[in-house]
């Protein structure tokens, strides 16, 4: 498995497998995408990423990764990447 030191284009589909396999809670199907919610303390963070095989926009990428959704960023989505392959 290759390692990768850039962000990959990812779908929608990729990034719920990756969240899901970093213990995400899948929490319903939405008009927009598919709920996803993890516990942080005493805090749960909710996310709603596009249900698509098509790649990600940029900016919807880094508005999922940011601080108010995942707070992951590009770094921890590498670490991800790397860890579980997509």
């Amino acid at each position: 498995m290759s390692k990768y030191t850039r962000v990959p284009a990812l779908s929608g589909k990729q990034l719920i497998r990756l969240l899901r396999k970093d213990e995400w809670i899948l929490k319903g199907r939405t008009r927009h995408g598919v709920a996803l919610a993890k516990r942080f303390g005493d805090r749960t963070k909710v996310t709603v990423i596009p249900d698509t095989n098509a790649s990600l926009d940029d900016g919807t990428l880094a508005a999922i990764l940011g601080v108010k959704q995942t707070g992951i960023g590009k770094k921890g989505l590498l670490d991800l990447v790397n860890k579980f392959g997509l």
